[in-house]
Formats: C-alpha cells, sequence, structure tokens
C-alpha cells in the first residue's frame, strides 16, 4: 500500500479558490492517478492530484487530460460518478469513511458510512461549505470526443466531518484512496491512487486505502 503525507501550508494570505491552485502547485508534489485495476476497463486517462492543509482547511487539486468530458449532474449529492468525475475517500476510524466526489464542473457528492450499502448524504448545508472551482466552469456539459485538459480545485473545511466534531487537521492520521471514473463516457474508466483487489470496479472498498498524515 502507498502512503501520503499532506504538508501543512503556511500561506501568507487567506487561502481561496483563486490561490489555492498557485500555493499547490508551489509548496506540494504532484500524485499520480493511474492503477489499473480491472482489464476490462483499460483506457487510462491521465490524472494527477496535489494536496495540502491550513488548520482548518483541506487544499485539493486535480489535473486531468482525457478523450472526452461530460457532466450532465447539478444536483448536491447526485450521481456525479457517471460524469467525468475525480474522488477522494478518506477514513479517520478504520471503519467509516467520507467520500468526497466531483464531476468535471464541480457539482459534489459527499456521504458517510461504513460501506456502499450503508452511506449517509452529508446535509447540503455542509456540503454547500465546500469550495469548487473548475476550469470548465459550472454548467452542465455535453459528452464530447476529442482530447481535453481540466482542472478542479477543491477546498474541504474541517467542518464537513460532522462526524469527527471538533476535528483538527494538525497531526490528523487515517487511511484514503483517490480515484477518476467516467462511468458513463464513451470509454468508461476507473483510475485509483493504491490498487484495488476487486474482481470488478469497487471504489468502496477501504480495505485497499493507503495510508495518510497530515502534518
Amino acid at each position: 500500500m502507498k502512503d501520503l503525507l499532506v504538508i501543512k501550508i503556511e500561506a501568507t494570505e487567506r487561502v481561496t479558490l483563486k490561490n489555492v491552485s498557485l500555493l499547490l502547485d508551489n509548496l506540494t508534489e504532484t500524485v499520480k492517478i493511474d492503477c489499473l485495476n480491472w482489464k476490462e476497463f483499460p483506457y487510462k486517462p491521465k490524472v494527477e492530484f496535489r494536496i495540502g492543509h491550513t488548520e482548518d482547511l483541506i487544499l485539493l487539486k486535480f489535473s486531468v487530460t482525457e478523450n472526452s468530458v461530460g457532466a450532465r449532474e447539478t444536483q448536491i449529492n447526485g450521481k456525479v460518478h457517471l460524469d467525468s468525475c475525480v474522488e477522494f475517500f478518506i477514513s479517520l476510524d478504520d471503519l467509516h469513511y467520507y467520500n468526497f466526489e466531483f464531476n468535471c464542473i464541480g457539482t459534489p457528492h459527499v456521504a458517510w458510512g461504513k460501506g456502499r450499502e450503508n452511506r449517509q448524504f452529508l446535509p447540503e448545508e455542509v456540503v454547500r461549505s465546500i469550495q469548487v472551482r473548475s476550469s470548465l466552469g459550472n454548467q452542465p456539459l455535453p459528452v464530447q470526443t476529442g482530447s481535453f485538459s481540466w482542472e478542479l480545485s477543491a477546498l474541504i473545511p474541517a467542518g464537513c466531518f460532522i462526524h469527527d466534531p471538533h476535528l483538527s487537521l494538525d497531526g490528523l492520521s487515517g487511511n484514503a484512496n483517490f480515484y477518476k471514473c467516467g462511468d458513463e463516457l464513451p470509454e468508461p474508466h476507473f483510475l485509483t491512487w493504491n490498487p484495488v483487489g476487486t474482481t470488478n470496479p469497487d471504489f468502496h472498498r477501504p480495505e485497499f486505502f493507503g495510508r495518510i498524515d497530515f502534518e
């Protein structure tokens, strides 16, 4: 299993969607999402992410280059995985985990629970506290084929971890995985950061998460 150190960003200015991309580019390392676990889905777009944190924010940036792009879902906690989608799953107690999912126009889907069949959506007002910006904008995007590169940045407040009240990101440890999918794109794909040893594509498998430590 891979592990990941999330550095603390000591910014001289308040972190915003306007400066988070540059901060991450300057202060963090690129991490690839490049594991092909299922031979039935051989397509492999280029996907990378950068991650950092402040005392009360997770800073996350995905960079994607792929042969098709599309996003129909605009409703919070809707089926964003059917679109071109990037995802971040994290467990803080080795039992439950949060899944943060964003389609390529920034529509968020966030839930918590023990497994795929036991998810509880986070309240919309909590999900709305996540700030998201995509280079593709935020309007529905019909499926298109060609060559597309896009970036998505997200600021996830520590307050989103509502089942772990009074959470401090400083020194936090847990387990996580990062994903790229596109279930209903012309070339469906399921890429992971840490390998997933299942017969069929399944991101909801915390036993395959890698270690994540926050400075």
